[in-house]
């Protein structure tokens, strides 16, 4: 049995969908939300195996719904619901969590056949959508990661790779042939426009931002 729950801020449009489902022994519509806030709320409540998302809501739409509950409930799985395949709003539904998406003009058959997908863990992307989102959260990613160091010059980064190997001042000044206290200027330089506070929050910056692969060429 799939426990379902279905999100849309018309009412005509749950009836109709809960009036579907209750045709096939093998779903069951355990709740219903019209809003963002109330979806997470229920969802938190019945912890459904699936939500049918209805992309466009009022106030919080469908994407910032699902990326909500898909932290609080990372087996729930969501299929969003949208009259239009507009790109941009499913990139962001897919990077937000979903596994799919469906019309909302499509037919009755069709949805089972997602529904029963889904419950057995499969997707319901376009290998031409999910490359598209894949290639996006990737450019993404690299746009933060180069970001993180666009404050910092040359040198400085070469530093904060040493203080990410655990060096101390002295053993980087005698690696760079700097004054100790020159480089200890550069490190305060470092956290101030990183806006860290300890050497230890510098070193887990910089791996978490793979500084290595930002060191300028020798």
């Amino acid at each position: 049995m799939l426990k379902i729950m279905l999100v849309d801020d018309h009412e005509v449009v749950r009836l109709g969908l809960k009036s579907l489902l209750s045709n096939y022994a093998n779903f069951e519509v355990i709740a219903e939300a019209s809003s963002a806030d109330e979806a997470v709320q229920r969802a938190l409540e019945y912890k459904p195996d699936v939500v049918v998302m209805d992309i466009r809501l009022p106030g919080k739409n469908g994407i910032e719904a699902t990326r909500e509950i898909i932290a609080l409930l990372p087996d729930t799985k969501i299929i969003m619901l949208t009259s239009f395949a507009e790109d941009e709003l499913l990139f962001d539904a897919i990077s937000a969590g979903a596994c799919g998406y469906v019309l909302k003009q499509i037919g009755s058959d069709d949805l089972v056949n997602a529904l029963d997908a889904i419950g057995r863990g499969e997707s319901l992307l376009d290998p031409t959508l999910t490359q598209k989102v894949f290639k996006r959260v990737r450019e993404a990613s690299r746009k933060a990661t180069d970001e993180a160091f666009a404050a910092l010059s040359d040198q400085e980064i070469r530093i904060l790779s040493l203080i990410a190997e655990g060096k101390t001042n002295k053993e980087i000044a005698a690696e760079i042939f700097l004054s100790e206290k020159t480089v200890r200027n550069y490190v305060s330089s470092i956290l101030s426009k990183l806006n860290l506070r300890t050497r230890s929050e510098a070193a887990a910056y910089a791996v978490r931002h793979s500084v290595e692969d930002h060191l300028p060429a020798e």
